[in-house]
């Protein structure tokens, strides 16, 4: 079973996700449990106050690092912590991978302007960001991770065979997929799909795959190449 912590001041902005489809099905049958911790309970007066000004000056208020600390020590939680933050490199599948494999996950989210850089180096924390913008909180961005890194354990998806050919599992980015009906609004499927002719749907998909990702993502085509 993994074990993810959340270490928020929101823990409410988790109970439906984590209770609905995947996320909630992984956790009904023991692949994984949630713990939340409300960072508050770990301020020490009478109004929780968790941020102060930042050393420095400037505008924006930065959370303290105790409470994290404390958090993180009543929990008991090794590596890998992760501080979900705008600074950190960005996430990916194979962050995803690592984390599903392992036995234990923490999260660390920040609010208001700043998290305070010793709970990064005191806690040896990874800071990763689910991309180049900011948001009001990391509760979005965790939510992210957990996902993307639930649906990888073994039996969290019925269908494997739907995972491998999501986008990034094999390094590229997935083709494009059609359904019923052959032809809306004079749009139709591929005639290559409606062939039965596995072996040329296979090469259409494939094809395509590298297509998108060397005009949509030529970051990931220069290390697919490089790779292959």
């Amino acid at each position: 079973m993994l074990t993810i912590n959340v270490v928020t001041l929101f823990p409410e902005v988790f109970a439906a996700s984590f209770a609905t489809s995947i996320l909630g099905r992984a956790a009904a049958q023991g692949l994984v449990r949630y713990r939340m911790t409300q960072l508050r309970n770990y301020a020490h007066d009478k109004h929780q106050v968790v941020d102060d000004s930042p050393y420095g000056g400037g505008a924006g208020m930065v959370l303290k690092p105790e409470p994290f600390f404390e958090a993180v020590e009543d929990l008991r939680a090794g590596p890998p912590i992760v501080l979900l933050s705008a600074r950190g490199r960005p996430l990916t599948h194979d962050d995803a991978v690592r984390f599903a494999v392992g036995t234990e996950l923490t999260l660390l989210c920040g609010h208001y302007k700043d998290v305070d850089q010793r709970v990064v180096d005191g806690l040896g924390a990874e800071e990763l960001s689910i991309g180049d913008f900011v948001l009001s909180g990391g509760e979005p961005a965790a939510l992210c991770v957990v996902d993307a890194v639930v649906r990888l354990l073994p039996g969290a998806i019925g269908d494997h065979d739907s995972a491998a050919t999501d986008s990034h599992y094999d390094g590229l980015l997935a083709p494009p997929s059609y359904t019923r009906p052959p032809s809306y609004r004079g749009m139709d499927v591929p005639a290559v799909l409606l062939s039965g002719d596995h072996e040329k749907i296979a090469a259409w998909r494939a094809a395509e795959a590298e297509r998108l990702t060397r005009e949509r993502r030529p970051d990931l085509w220069v290390k697919y190449a490089q790779d292959d």
